[in-house]
Parts: C-alpha cells; structure tokens; sequence
C-alpha cells in the first residue's frame, strides 16, 4: 500500500460537451444576403455545421456534441454525424439556445464540461480544437476571440461553473468583462475563423475547409463572389 503522504496524481483531464447552436438554415448567415443567394446561403451554412460537427466529434477530448435547433433538415444531417439534437425550446434568441444547450448538456445539473462553439467552422480541425479545450481545462470559465478580435466562436464552462453565454456583436468585451479568461493557444486558427462575410469564406477556404463546405463552395456560381484560387 502506498504511504498515506504520496501526493495524488494529476486530476484527469476533462471530456467536453460542445453545444452548437444551428439557427433554421433559411435564416442562417444574413450577412452573406448582398453577393450570395438564398438557397446558397442555406447550403453553405449547413455545410459549415457538418464540417464543425465532424471535427468536434473527431476530437478526443469531446464526449459528444448537442446541437440545438428547430431546423429540421439541419438537425436530421447532424444527428446522421453523430450529434444530439435538442429543440430550441426557449426559442428567445442565441444565448437563451446556448443555456438551453448547456442545461440539456448537463441533464438538470450544474456538472460536466460544456462549451459553447460556433456553428460556421468550416476549417476546425480537431487537433486545434484540442488544444483550445485543453487550454480551458486549466480555468473555470474561458472563452476564445474570433479572427477579427471582436467576437467569439468558443466558450468554455468547467462543472459546476455556469455558462453565462453572451454572444452576438462585440462579444469578446463582453465575455471578459463578466470574469471569463480569455484563451490564447498558439497555432488554432481554425477554430477562430468564423463565417459572416465573403471575405471571412475565402479566408476559411484559405486555411482549408472541410468535405461539405468544399463541395458547397465548388459549386457557387461565379457572380456570387466566391469561386477563385482561394475556393478551388
């Protein structure tokens, strides 16, 4: 028997709940409504999720991923990866579908490592989003900047800590602002880039999208802005 003073070895690391929040694919990504038409915006943005939804689910720190919708297509294709898809019952908005995520993440208790991560990935790779959770394991509640330092595409609640989503415009002020520790991984570029913008899709198709978004993307005719050497 080991004597009573040899210290405990490290805790385990955690296994993580993502919550994905995929809004009705009509509705979705509004701010591509001026170069890209209404059927290609929804093709895009259900791409974008498959693509996160494979990566989430590929990463060996990720337990499994809850996806939160009333879209039915949406919702179909995603639990065909693997996802559980629970309804947007509160139906009042981004942050109320993230604790409603989180609350079904946790089965009616405040334990389990949950995160919060954007639908529109399209490049997540799961080595990056590995290095993202590990990051987070370290603080009871953190969160990640968007590409363009405004936003965030990733925030992260350790049991027994609650969510407290605050998503939408400049949410990065605001998730440091209520005491989230703002992470700072070398090298997770994918997990940063979201899509709101053209230029935000070349960029992701730059870094390297994945199956779905690629073939989306191939397929856009040329007067949506689109196709070139970044979408080829």
């Amino acid at each position: 028997m080991a004597p009573m003073n040899t210290p405990a070895g490290p805790a385990a690391p955690p296994l993580w709940t993502l919550v994905v929040p995929v809004k009705p694919l009509p509705l979705a990504k509004s701010r591509l409504a001026g170069p890209l038409s209404a059927p290609s915006r929804s093709r895009l943005a259900l791409a974008f999720a498959q693509d996160t939804v494979t990566a989430a689910l590929a990463c060996p720190e990720v337990r499994d991923v809850v996806v939160v919708t009333d879209d039915a297509r949406g919702g179909g294709a995603l639990a065909a990866l693997g996802a559980r898809v629970v309804p947007d019952t509160p139906a009042a908005g981004l942050n109320a579908a993230l604790a409603h995520g989180a609350r079904a993440a946790r089965h009616g208790t405040a334990h389990g490592a949950v995160a919060a991560l954007n639908a529109d990935l399209p490049a997540l790779r799961p080595a990056e989003l590995s290095a993202v959770l590990r990051a987070a394991a370290h603080f009871p509640r953190s969160f990640l900047p968007d590409a363009a330092e405004i936003g965030t595409t990733f925030l992260a609640a350790l049991s027994g800590t609650e969510l407290r989503p605050l998503f939408g415009g400049h949410s990065r002020s605001r998730h440091r602002d209520s005491g989230a520790v703002e992470l700072n991984p070398p090298a997770v570029a994918s997990v940063r880039q979201d899509v709101d913008t053209v230029a935000d899709l070349r960029a992701a198709l730059v870094l390297g999208v994945g199956p779905h978004t690629r073939r989306v993307a191939a397929g856009l005719p040329a007067t949506e802005g689109v196709a070139g050497p970044a979408g080829t």
